[in-house]
């Protein structure tokens, strides 16, 4: 069953998107392309949503973001690191000026431990070279609720970020 993201901070962030005239670009793992499809559907997404890179599978991490195999061995393709590498790669890709990359564990079966339980969400944004964030949560619930958990969250720490930028 579908959980509906109603989230203010959505439209805020683009609101705020257009008024500074930002671009913005992610690169998805496990919300396999959920975070664009929802920046999609904020009125007037097309003045500032470039798009978006779903690479799911760790091979697609490698070959199309250039993530070193050795950093997928070494750190999990679900880690703070593979994010920032994933957000790297994103920016050779799609001309942006913020690009967002995510990855975590939404159900068993990836790379999940004690330290790191099925939940674990990162998230990293970088505008132009700065960091505006990065992020290690853990939700609570549904792969489902999951997804919509980071969805919202990303969208109030860029909605955070992008209101005191100004």
């Amino acid at each position: 069953m579908k959980e509906d993201i109603e989230n203010a901070d959505l439209t805020a962030c683009g609101n705020l998107l257009i008024e500074q005239q930002l671009s913005i670009a992610f690169a998805e793992s496990a919300t396999a392309g959920r975070i664009s499809a929802e920046f999609a559907l904020i009125p007037n997404a097309g003045k500032f949503l470039k798009g978006s890179i779903v690479c799911y599978d760790a091979d697609l991490k490698c070959s199309l973001l250039n993530v070193p195999r050795e950093q997928l061995k070494v750190f999990t393709p679900e880690s703070e690191i593979v994010t920032c590498l994933i957000t790297a790669g994103l920016q050779r890709l799609i001309p942006a000026d913020i690009h967002i990359g995510c990855t975590g564990l939404i159900a068993p079966g990836g790379s999940e431990t004690t330290e790191k339980p099925v939940g674990t969400m990162f998230l990293y944004g970088i505008k132009t070279n700065e960091l505006m964030f990065s992020e290690r949560v853990l939700f609570q619930g549904s792969p489902e609720k999951i997804v919509s958990q980071t969805v919202e969250f990303l969208a109030q720490r860029l909605h955070q970020y992008l209101k005191h930028s100004v």
